[in-house]
């Protein structure tokens, strides 16, 4: 099974260009809104994207790939922390930001937009982060 994270890494590229277009816009301008909504939509394509890249890396050491598509989300950044593909500290963060997304599913009111712009910044990193774990896992399954 071939895993890309081409799109991955676009989205976070994006992201982190949004938000920081974002910082130097007044709050009440349109710009500010446009590049607020970019960045809630960019966080919650990556959210999604990471599940699905580390389902796929956790069919490597699974007998059965069924077993790892039946993982609920947050089982599957347990298992990858279990895998180290994650470390615990990570794993606790990515589950953080699943809770914020799933709040921010429910209300896109400005009080859950606005907190999750203050978990950009960390989630920008841990991003970045898990992409090269997940590059770093395609070269040592290329190499056995």
């Amino acid at each position: 099974m071939t895993i890309d994270t081409t799109f991955f890494s676009r989205c976070i590229k994006t992201l982190d260009t949004a938000y920081n277009r974002l910082l130097g816009c007044e709050e009440d301008s349109i710009e500010y809104d446009m590049y607020r909504s970019a960045c809630v939509k960019e966080f919650e394509i990556i959210l999604e994207q990471a599940g699905k890249l580390l389902r796929k890396c956790l069919k490597d050491f699974a007998h059965s790939p069924k077993a790892i598509n039946r993982l609920v989300f947050k089982e599957v950044f347990r298992h990858a922390a279990q895998h180290s593909l994650l470390s615990v500290e990570e794993t606790e963060r990515w589950l953080i930001y699943r809770d914020n997304r799933n709040d921010t599913a429910h209300d896109y009111g400005k009080k859950f937009t606005e907190y999750t712009l203050t978990l950009l910044p960390g989630f920008i990193a841990d991003a970045i982060t898990l992409e090269k774990a997940i590059v770093q896992h395609i070269g040592r399954v290329r190499d056995d």
